[in-house]
């Protein structure tokens, strides 16, 4: 067992041996070291570039996509219009969720995803100011805005005793607030009253500015002001990993199914598509520019090629000194090959260095000129691809160098001149 087991710890020792060889080597000529990973350099600092930019981009994609959509969130909708011959005609029969729904989907569901239920229709609502305006008049449950991603800018949101007691309270979207109010101040609205169908309700919050919200008036989810909505209640879940959007889909889908049979009666609607659609934009970019920076990365292998063949050749006594001294056909490839790689690798690192730092420099000038709060990104990838493309070109590239070293017989080699 020992004796077969030797030769393994003999090609094991002979690793680090031709590492420290080859790194001898490269240390005792260091500007010919340098020259020869400039084409590496150049190439690997053009690609860590494109990628970051290419992170950054996406990243300012989805920033985009969430300002102006919830990324997050699944609505159910129970349709209410059929189409029949070719006609709208309204359903008959409508399902319709209750809050006890909300709590079951909630358990279902646990942690991925928070679950909540609004009903909505149009109306005028007017301010003692005199002004009126149309808004979207909404009935929700306590928990809107977990879902909404909303927040308070003065006063409250709608409580569980709101909805339990059906009280004559509203929170105002600042949007409308705006719109209602008779001062630059907005949010002096805040503890007043605004008249809906003749009703009258107290004001006890007033929501952030936001652009997603526009003219809302929200209610307790049962207000008699929303006794007839323009559309049957409706479920909101934010889903708390975009990753996990598909999976709380069709746990939604099982779930409808369970409770009514089919999830034909529904509109279930996300916004998946357009991270998808961004994400596979940015890839392409990074797919066509990161072509066109590996050339460079061929050109540098290349270099590194040529120089490990004048090496050999301006090396050829001291390969056969090895040889004469026993070393093997595969510790003369391993040393080259090592050297290789050592050439190339230290190049990645130089152009990595290289190309963060050309990016930190560039992004400033770009957010100054186009005033776009645009950043690059940097992710562990990146450096896993640099790494990749050292091992890969140094592999590829002093491949044959090496080969045509281990190829010397150790009696032309010492005879060399």
């Amino acid at each position: 067992m020992s004796r077969r087991s030797a030769p393994s710890h003999r090609w094991s020792g002979r690793v680090p041996f031709a590492l420290a060889v080859g790194l001898q080597t490269l240390r005792r000529s260091p500007l010919h070291t340098l020259l020869s990973t400039l084409g590496i350099v150049v190439g690997v600092a053009a690609l860590v570039a494109i990628l970051s930019l290419g992170d950054g981009l996406e990243e300012a994609a989805r920033e985009q996509i969430e300002s102006t959509t919830d990324l997050q969130l699944i609505t159910a909708t129970p349709r209410a219009i059929e189409r029949i011959d070719g006609v709208s005609v309204r359903k008959a029969t409508i399902p319709e969720f209750a809050a006890s729904d909300v709590e079951a989907l909630q358990k279902r569901l646990g942690r991925a995803a928070t679950v909540t239920l609004g009903a909505m229709r149009g109306a005028e609502v007017s301010a003692p100011t005199g002004r009126s305006q149309g808004v979207i008049l909404t009935a929700v449950l306590p928990n809107a805005l977990e879902v909404s991603g909303d927040s308070v800018a003065v006063g409250r949101f709608l409580t569980p005793e709101d909805v339990d007691s059906s009280l004559d309270v509203a929170v105002l979207s600042f949007a409308l607030a705006e719109a209602l109010a008779d001062s630059s101040d907005p949010l002096a609205l805040h503890r007043g009253v605004v008249t809906i169908d003749e009703g009258t309700l107290r004001v006890v919050g007033i929501l952030t500015p936001s652009r997603r919200t526009g003219s809302r008036v929200y209610v307790p989810f049962g207000s008699r002001v929303l006794e007839s909505p323009a559309t049957p209640p409706a479920l909101g879940i934010k889903v708390a990993a975009i990753e996990n959007v598909p999976a709380v889909r069709d746990t939604l889908d099982a779930w409808l199914t369970g409770r009514f049979g089919t999830t034909d009666d529904f509109d279930i609607a996300t916004n998946e598509w357009r991270v998808s659609q961004s994400r596979r934009a940015v890839l392409l970019f990074k797919l066509i520019m990161g072509a066109i920076t590996g050339i460079s990365i061929l050109v540098g292998g290349i270099g590194v090629m040529n120089v490990l063949l004048v090496s050999i050749a301006q090396r050829t006594r001291e390969i056969g000194v090895r040889r004469a001294a026993g070393a093997r056909r595969r510790d003369v490839l391993l040393q080259f090959l090592v050297e290789s790689i050592a050439i190339s690798g230290a190049g990645s690192v130089i152009g990595l260095a290289v190309g963060f730092g050309a990016v930190f420099a560039f992004v400033p000038i770009v957010r100054h000129i186009t005033d776009i709060p645009f950043r690059a990104g940097f992710s562990v990838s990146t450096v896993v691809v640099v790494l990749a493309a050292a091992i890969v070109v140094g592999v590829m590239f002093g491949t044959y160098p090496a080969w045509r070293a281990a190829q010397l017989e150790p009696v032309d080699a010492l005879r060399h001149e």
